[in-house]
């Protein structure tokens, strides 16, 4: 045969008996358009069919002896798996015991034929604009040295809002993202910056448009249309340094000279996949960062356990501003509402009175729980829940109109009755983001109130008087910052059941505060103890080293890793076993039953036993995956499958229903 006449291919399917690479012969009138990362589509034998795939890699020779099977097509000519996204993918897949065609249906979106033949007419000698560096503000020298050394760092982000054009307003953490991508770019490397939403991703695209040419400015993410994320693929594939933008997605665009990545809150949810093999950003980050030998920022106002555990083991560098910014935090842990008005919008009098005043010169910002009028409903009797008719779902009232909602199915309550006492009128329990901003209406008769939250999305106010009412998350900016910001339903925030609970109030009430004026009182609601002092005194990352140091002595992530296995019974004690077999120190709690009908154990390994825990796993899950193919085939035709048998590393979710 002639010399590499032979590609390795990956076939793109979930099946995890497929995750390895395939040998194929490369026809003569494919030669000129078989190369590394193009899309094609191979045989099948088992199953008599054509699968798509990618081509990895190509050699002249194979260990097998007999006659390979042909290529059958060259999809397209363009290498949209670049060698660097297919070294990670197959990375992050195997310290998931996942697939890498799952990661790589991340990284790599559907083919877009007009695109790929407009981009493929472009004229490949056109040069973009130059870039030039942005200063580094707030830091010192601390920022500019781990650039210029592809360090990696956790960087304590300002809790301010600063203009980037005379009408638009963003955080600080922004500017100094975007100056830091800036600087990257001008030293002709690309920069990947990573946030959790729209919103974020708005005000980082605000400040990369003051300090970078549009065209060096590529944003990908997955609220695009497919034809537009393929055309940031693209552009991505060339050889000029570009600043990319986006969701969690934007962490695999191909850069083969990567300079930085930097993540903006790294804790919230968002940042997690939802799809197989659910790995992190900030694993993903970890990993790529370690590959490229680029620069690496975890930038937050406050700081997960997570990067806390980093900085802890030397793995990061802490950095923190030059001067000490921090916002006039006031707890009111104690305090109660003597005032007639204060006690009819249900907030302590200090409260009221520091909004008042307020008022008088701009806008203040109330942030509650949750959205809606009554997060729940329960019987005018009995005082219990109400609950669907339906499927006992919680109920809802989402204006003080409407007629109450199931929160599960959406089914109306209608001809509703208590399953207890047959009791047929609601009684309303909490107040929602419509409720409190009626009762602050009339707390504060002729003042403008503006709803913020995922059914009312707005995402900047002017600086003039007004009650912006918002929910954890989805606060707009205000021109200048607020005059004042209310942190409501603490209380209630700090009773979820959740493993993270303590550093997810933090973050929700830190970028709260942080987008209030210099000087501007963030008034704190119903909350006390160490939560309290640690906004009070802006020591975020104490709170966090103290949260670490409680869950190394009890084993819980992130000072140790967890894998969730879930399944039938007998396969889920197959994998605990091979698994405490291979790897002396994992402890295992449960198994336990779980709702549906299945067994679940989670798996507690140190972070030096992860590879080893990975593989055993993996293992398992292909095995389960064969038996489980193999029973539905059974004498008398196709009998029931198996419960289908899930391993899921870092999974918090389990530690949340306690």
């Amino acid at each position: 045969m002639p010399a590499a006449s032979i590609a390795r291919v990956l076939i793109d399917s979930p099946l995890p008996q497929l995750d390895r690479l395939f040998d194929y012969r490369i026809p003569d009138e494919l030669l000129a358009g078989a190369q590394p990362g193009v899309r094609v589509r191979v045989p099948l034998r088992s199953a008599g069919r054509i699968a798509d795939g990618f081509i990895i890699e190509l050699t002249d020779s194979v260990d097998y002896e007999g006659t390979l099977s042909d290529i059958d097509a060259v999809v397209s000519a363009v290498p949209v798996l670049a060698p660097e996204i297919w070294t990670l993918a197959r990375t992050v897949a195997t310290r998931a015991a996942g697939t890498a065609s799952d990661v790589i249906r991340v990284a790599v979106p559907t083919r877009q034929v007009r695109v790929e033949k407009a981009w493929l007419a472009r004229d490949p000698l056109a040069r973009l604009n130059p870039a030039h560096p942005a200063p580094l503000d707030g830091y010192g020298d601390d920022l500019t040295e781990v650039l210029a050394g592809c360090r990696r760092a956790a960087v304590d982000a300002i809790p301010r809002v600063v203009p980037v054009t005379p009408e638009r307003w963003v955080g600080h953490w922004a500017v100094t993202m975007a100056a830091a991508a800036a600087t990257t770019v001008a030293g002709g490397a690309s920069a990947i910056l990573a946030v959790p939403d729209y919103r974020d991703q708005d005000q980082l695209e605000a400040a990369l448009a003051a300090v970078l040419p549009a065209d060096r400015i590529v944003r990908l993410d997955a609220r695009q249309s497919n034809p537009d994320r393929y055309r940031a693929l693209l552009r991505c594939l060339g050889d000029e340094p570009l600043a990319i933008v986006g969701n969690r997605s934007a962490v695999y665009a191909p850069a083969a000279s990567l300079g930085l990545i930097a993540l903006w809150d790294d804790g919230d949810p968002l940042h997690a996949e939802p799809h197989a093999p659910y790995a992190h950003t900030r694993d993903v980050a970890l990993i790529r960062q370690e590959q490229q030998g680029s620069a690496l920022l975890f930038l937050g106002h406050s700081r997960s356990t997570e990067v806390e555990r980093l900085v802890e083991v030397g793995w990061l560098t802490s950095i923190s501003p030059a001067r000490i910014v921090s916002p006039k935090v006031i707890p009111t842990a104690q305090q109660t509402s003597t005032d007639r008005l204060a006690a009819q919008a249900r907030i302590p009098s200090s409260a009221w009175q520091a909004a008042r005043q307020a008022l008088d010169s701009g806008p203040v910002l109330v942030q509650v729980a949750r959205p809606g009028y009554a997060p729940r409903v329960a019987c005018e009797s009995c005082r219990q829940t109400a609950r669907c008719n339906r499927c006992e779902g919680p109920l809802s009232m989402a204006s003080s109109t409407s007629t109450p909602a199931c929160t599960w199915c959406g089914a109306l309550a209608v001809d509703w009755a208590c399953s207890l006492c047959e009791g047929r009128r609601f009684r309303l329990v909490g107040s929602g983001s419509a409720r409190t901003a009626e009762d602050l209406g009339r707390a504060f008769p002729g003042v403008r109130v503006i709803i913020a939250d995922g059914d009312h999305p707005v995402q900047d106010v002017p600086g003039k008087p007004a009650l912006v009412v918002a929910t954890r998350g989805a606060e707009p900016l205000a021109a200048g910052g607020y005059q004042a910001v209310l942190l409501l339903d603490g209380e209630r925030m700090v009773a979820r059941e959740s493993l993270r609970v303590g550093e997810d109030c933090l973050r929700w009430w830190a970028n709260a505060a942080a987008l209030a004026a210099p000087g501007a009182p963030t008034v704190l609601v119903g909350v006390g103890g160490a939560l309290a002092s640690a906004m009070a005194t802006w020591r975020l990352a104490d709170y966090a080293r103290a949260e670490l140091a409680d869950r190394r002595r009890l084993r819980f992530p992130p000072a140790i890793r967890v894998a969730t296995v879930t399944g039938a019974t007998d396969a889920v004690a197959t994998a605990v076993e091979a698994t405490q077999g291979a790897s002396p120190g994992v402890d295992v709690l449960g198994p336990v039953e779980t709702d549906e009908g299945m067994a679940r154990a989670i798996v507690r390994f140190d972070y030096s036993a992860g590879a080893t825990v990975a593989a055993t796993l993996r293992s398992e899950v292909v095995r389960a995956a064969a038996n489980r193919r193999r029973a539905a085939a059974g004498k008398g035709g196709r009998g029931p499958l198996k419960p289908p048998f899930r391993v899921r590393f870092d999974d918090s979710e389990p530690f949340a229903e306690q």
